[in-house]
Parts: C-alpha cells; structure tokens; sequence
C-alpha cells in the first residue's frame, strides 16, 4: 500500500486533504491558545530549557485544532514530532493542514479508510533506517497495537520463515495491520524490533487501550514502560466529567435537527462519561433513564433522580440511546433497534465501535441505509417506513471538547508524562510496566491551568500542616 506523500519547503513530510487550509488552520489555533492555559503555561515554564531536545515523539491522537496545540508545545520543549489520527472521522482537515505546514510531520485526513487509516499509523511511527520513535503519545492504543503486533510478526518470521498470513484472523483491521506488515518485512525484517528497542515509553489516555497494556504486564508481553493519564485526577475528574456537558447536545441537534425537550434519553452505563452524558441530556429537557450493570453507580443514578431500568424496559419508548459503556461489546443489538420507535438515535460515547451492532445492521437482509447528513445514517428496515438514526457509524461521538477543558484536562497530562519518561529514561526507573502519573505531576497540570485563571493557592502555615 502507497500513497502520495508532500514535503514542506522546511522539510515535514505530510499527507493531509488539502495544505491551503493552513491559514485557516493556524487562525483557529491561535484562538485556541488562549483557551488552553495549561500548555501554553508549560511552553512558558519549559520551553526556554527545551528539556524534549532531541526527543522523537509520534503521536496517534484526534487530529483536531487542539491537538494541533499539544503538537506545538512539544515542539517548543524541544521534540521532533510525526503525527497522525486515532479515529478516521475526528480529524479537522484545516488543523491537520496547518501543522503541515509550520511544525511537524502530519499524516490524517477527515474520512479515512482502514487501509488509508493503519497505512498513516504506520507513517507516523517511521523515522527512517534508524528505528522508530523515542516516545509515543497515545490514544486509543492503536499506535502501540501496531509495533507490538510487528515485533510478533518478525519474531515469528525468523523462527519459521513465513510471512504474515492476514487471513489467519476474522479481525478485518487486524488483517490489515498485518497486510502493512508483511509488506515491510519483505524489506527490513527487523524494522519493529528496532522501534521496539529506541522506544523509552508511551503515554496512554483511553481507558481500554490501559486494560490492554495492563494485561500484556500481566502475561509478559509488555514491551516499553506506560503511564496511564486515563487514570489521573485532573484528567478523569474533568475531561470525563466535563467534556460532554458543551458538545453532547449540540451535537445530536446538529446532526439530526432534534429538539432534545421532552424526549426520552437512556444513556446505557453511568461511569464519569456516562454521569456527564446524562447532566448534559437533563439540563437539556430530555427525560433521562439509565441502564447500568454496577449496583454502586446505579445507586447513584437513584440517589440524582433518574429512573435505572434495563435495556429491553425501554427500548421501545426512547428518542436517544445513548452508549457509554467504555469498550464493552454488544449493548445495542439489531434485536433492540428493530423494537424502537422510528427514527430513534443511536450514539455511542465509548472509544470503540463495538458496543452498537453495526454488523447486524449492514447485514440485515433488505436493509436500506440513507445518509441524511455527514456522519448521519437513517437505518430502514425492509417492508416497513420504522428506520433508526446512527451517529457516526458507531463510533465515538463526544469530540469536539472545548480547548480548555483539554488542555486542563488531558493534554497537560501528556506533555507532563512525556517530560516524565525522557527525563527518568536512563535512571532506571521505569520499568516494562504501566505506571500512573505521578502525583505531583499530576497537582502540576491543575496549578499550571489555575494559575492562568487568577486562582491563588492557600499557602498552609506549619500549624495547619501538622
């Protein structure tokens, strides 16, 4: 598989959808900047040291104006940076044009496919005959996924000289990483291992992407040490918290021309996303149910007033559904969606595609699919005018947080992990396992973004101290 790459005057390589959307691009990202206190705020406190000098950083992270900020940041502090996309429909095209041009290797365009996907990963992680990247910032963990399943590829090449088959899994983008991969052994068989070997570490931010690193700990397959910002206090307590409650309404007005008053919302699953989903829907006028399999977070849901009853109770009496189970599997089959009421939505808020069953849906016999809107599918049932609507295919649809709510509360915590590993990356102290930032970083993310808002700390005497 080959594509087309440009090149800068200033020598960035890049393959994005059209480069003379850079001046937009760098107009909204300088708008952005102020909204983002905590990075600039790390570019002010770090970048005249540059502590990220001589750092390769790839990064698979929503390629979007904000991240086009953290890209920039971590430029400033001194890291050579490539770049692509964790999700195929996140990308803003004019953001992606704009790092192009000024700061760093880019390769996302908005509506890739899997093959034009995993092919922009795979550029992202290539640095050339001398391996890979140094570090990488992550999202989703797809970036990782891919070395890993590299290493395997080649060490399994060596011991038995076969290639990769792709047809050895039902995965269909498993096949595809495995496809790329073949390709490059043809080439240089040691190509993965090499990034495997320069690699100091990763920084993670989904919560499935930590499970599965965490699982390869447990079974020794582990092969760089993590820090999981998921997990840390100014991320999962305000992004997760926080990062709907703006865009989650809009959004669904947007896409379907709904008017969320009086409908009735059932967000399945009530975590920190699930709690922010369901403020931002009651705020908004619907009438929330929940559905939830914990007894603690649905005693929750009681204790705030909304009714928590199971899936196949109200089925047939929501207006919106939905999902923000994390990376669990089959919430809303194609049995649940032919019991609703015509034109009920469907979105999902986990960071995967699994939890809506679009399989059943493209495979129904006589279904009829029709985009009403970008991103926007009604779904038709054969002999009959009752369809639902699907957001985004199934995938994530709770983009688009505002620029101060991510770099308070995600991509702070990046760069402090970064900083972190290449500063601790000859001392030892980090092993090939997943660690959470530490606390003091993490207390730095929320001083670097209240500093900025005029906030001041109470100073304790030794008296109150003790």
């Amino acid at each position: 598989m080959a594509f087309q790459m440009e090149r800068t005057p200033s020598g960035h390589e890049y393959k994005v959808k059209e480069i003379w959307q850079a001046d937009f691009g760098r107009l909204e990202i300088e708008l952005a900047e102020v909204e983002m206190p905590s990075l600039m705020a790390c570019r002010s406190e770090f970048g005249p040291s540059r502590p990220l000098e001589g750092a390769r950083i790839s990064g698979s992270v929503h390629m979007t104006i904000q991240t086009a900020v953290l890209i920039e940041t971590l430029t400033a502090l001194g890291a050579e940076v490539r770049w692509c996309s964790c999700n195929s429909f996140s990308t803003q095209d004019h953001a992606a044009a704009a790092i192009a041009r000024d700061s760093a290797a880019v390769f996302a365009w908005k509506g890739e496919t899997p093959q034009e996907y995993w092919w922009c990963i795979e550029q992202a992680l290539d640095w050339g005959p001398s391996g890979g990247p140094d570090l990488i910032v992550n999202d989703g963990g797809d970036a990782t996924l891919f070395i890993c399943e590299g290493v395997k590829a080649e060490e399994a090449y060596e011991s038995t000289g076969n290639l990769p088959d792709p047809a050895s899994t039902d995965n269909l983008e498993l096949q595809i990483v495995l496809t790329i991969i073949r390709d490059g052994l043809e080439t240089d068989p040691k190509r993965y291992r090499k990034m495997k070997e320069r690699l100091v570490g990763v920084s993670e931010a989904t919560a499935t992407a930590v499970e599965r690193l965490s699982r390869m700990q447990a079974n020794g397959t582990l092969l760089f040490p993590a820090i999981n910002v998921n997990e840390s206090i100014t991320k999962s307590k305000f992004q997760n918290l926080c990062g709907c409650r703006p865009t989650g309404p809009d959004g669904l007005m947007t896409a379907t021309d709904l008017e969320i008053t009086g409908k009735v919302a059932v967000v399945c699953g009530y975590g920190d996303v699930g709690k922010d989903r369901a403020a931002a829907l009651k705020k908004a006028g619907a009438r929330v149910t929940i559905t939830e399999a914990d007894p603690i977070r649905a005693l929750q849901a009681v204790h705030e007033g909304i009714p928590v009853l199971t899936l196949e109770d109200v089925v047939s009496e929501g207006d919106i559904f939905a999902v923000a189970a994390g990376s669990s599997k089959g919430i809303i089959m194609i049995d649940h969606m032919r019991k609703m009421k015509n034109n009920a939505i469907i979105c999902n808020i986990g960071p995967f595609d699994k939890a809506i069953d679009m399989p059943g849906l493209e495979t129904f016999p006589g279904m009829k699919r029709v985009t009403t809107n970008p991103q926007t599918d009604r779904w038709v049932f054969p002999n009959t005018e009752s369809g639902v609507i699907v957001l985004a295919e199934g995938r994530l649809v709770n983009l688009g947080h505002p620029s101060s709510v991510m770099s308070s509360c995600s991509f702070a915590n990046q760069v402090m992990a970064q900083l972190e590993l290449w500063m601790e990356r000859d001392t030892g102290k980090y092993e090939k396992k997943v660690y959470a930032l530490p606390k003091h970083l993490d207390e730095k993310v929320a001083s670097l973004h209240l500093g900025k808002l005029g906030a001041k700390l109470t100073k304790l005497s030794k008296e109150h101290a003790d």
